[in-house]
């Protein structure tokens, strides 16, 4: 993970609470402003990992959005752009330019919906699998970095509070 400051960012550190400790220091004041937002925290966190992630992808010239791309049509099953722009988390008009470029580097192509044959899909080549394939090392880095800075448990406890958080604004 980068050093702290080193991008020129400040970063705080906050206090680490433990099970069955109260919610911070007793008589302490509740975040206000920015830090009082959770969708600021969560936009700031998700800059964090993913200027790591990034860093792993680079050598391979994928961004971490075509590399989203990538990791949903590993399935095998193709998708329909809708169905990739959810899964990838992004607009419909960015994820067209986006499979155009992977498109034209061969990564993956489109077809005909194996459900529907009227409908188009996207799928992943071989050339496409065998990227995910080198960037396989630079991901599992990054997981490590990740692990090793915030801790296993509680890196396991943050992606199930999170998927728990969208599950229910989604219901």
């Amino acid at each position: 993970m980068t050093a702290a400051g080193s991008t020129g960012e400040s970063r705080v550190a906050l206090p680490v609470q433990r099970p069955g400790e109260p919610e911070g220091p007793v008589g302490a004041a509740a975040p206000s402003g920015l830090a009082s937002s959770l969708a600021y925290l969560l936009s700031r966190a998700e800059r964090a990992v993913n200027r790591e992630l990034s860093a792993a992808l680079t050598a391979e010239e994928v961004s971490v959005e075509q590399w989203r791309i990538l990791q949903a049509l590993a399935d095998g099953r193709g998708h329909s752009m809708g169905g990739l722009a959810e899964a990838a988390l992004m607009p419909h008009p960015t994820l067209t330019k986006a499979v155009d470029r992977l498109v034209e580097r061969a990564l993956v192509y489109r077809g005909h919906d194996p459900v529907d044959r009227r409908k188009v899909a996207v799928f992943l080549a071989d050339r496409g699998r065998d990227l995910l394939g080198r960037l396989q090392e630079g991901i599992d880095e990054h997981r490590r970095a990740v692990l090793a800075v915030y801790g296993a448990e509680r890196t396991a406890r943050l992606m199930r509070e999170l998927d728990d958080l969208v599950r229910a604004l989604n219901a």
